[in-house]
């Protein structure tokens, strides 16, 4: 049961603080580019974490507007933060499956010229609802089709049985052979958070503190890891 916690902070020197903190809480460290404070070089923030731990993974995101980005910026340059976390050797980068076709293609493509180093998350967000289980079905499909090493499907739950339709998506994919982060966001999506790494998702999201969650209803990394030390002492 892995954590990853995102890097949001609103400043270079915030963002290098929580990276330093959050290697030593963490198994991986998302780094959110369209959160961190603008002109933030990618290079030094990851060679920070790599310097910090060189067991802690890197992920890199560089979030739309639309799927609940910080800043709004170009597609082209958005994706080519996302090409050059490739170059640099990040264990996974994110890009949305809404994303332009073309541009999503040229981050599979150099993706596929590094043979792969970094894996390929491809993410779906739905702030409004959870969609019916056929198409969260589809949605894995497409984003299969589209490279995805890893699915990730994170929406709004209304209800508390729509966890239990997201959840479904991580054995679907898996049976296709692929990974699937799969959760619901919200006060009663909180529970998914928990469940996805146990029904098999290679990770969950926790923030650093309250106020630095990247999402509604991210737990903390500490109330996670608490959950988890539970969890494991009924094994």
């Amino acid at each position: 049961m892995k954590i990853c916690v995102p890097i949001v902070g609103q400043s270079r020197a915030q963002a290098l603080r929580d990276i330093e903190k959050g290697v030593n809480l963490a198994d991986m460290l998302e780094l959110r580019m369209d959160l961190i404070a603008r002109g933030t070089d990618l290079r030094e923030l990851m060679e920070t974490a790599r310097s910090s731990s060189h067991r802690c993974g890197i992920l890199v995101t560089n979030r739309t507007a639309g799927e609940g980005g910080g800043r709004a910026c170009s597609e082209e340059q958005r994706v080519a933060l996302l090409k050059e976390a490739v170059e640099l050797g990040a264990d996974y980068v994110d890009v949305e499956l809404g994303t332009e076709p073309r541009l999503r293609n040229e981050l599979r493509e150099a993706v596929e010229a590094r043979k792969k180093r970094t894996q390929l998350i491809v993410s779906y967000h739905n702030f409004g609802k959870t969609p019916s289980l056929q198409a969260l079905r589809e949605i894995v499909n497409d984003s299969i089709d589209a490279g995805a090493a890893i699915v990730k499907i994170a929406t709004f739950a209304r209800h508390q049985e729509d966890n239990l339709r997201v959840l479904q998506m991580i054995p679907f994919a898996r049976r296709k052979s692929v990974g699937a982060l799969a959760f619901c966001m919200g006060e009663k999506g909180k529970v998914s958070r928990i469940v996805a790494p146990l029904l098999g998702a290679p990770f969950t999201f926790a923030s650093l503190s309250r106020v630095s969650a990247s999402a509604a209803g991210q737990l903390t990394v500490e109330d996670t890891n608490r959950i988890f030390e539970i969890v494991r002492s009924w094994e």
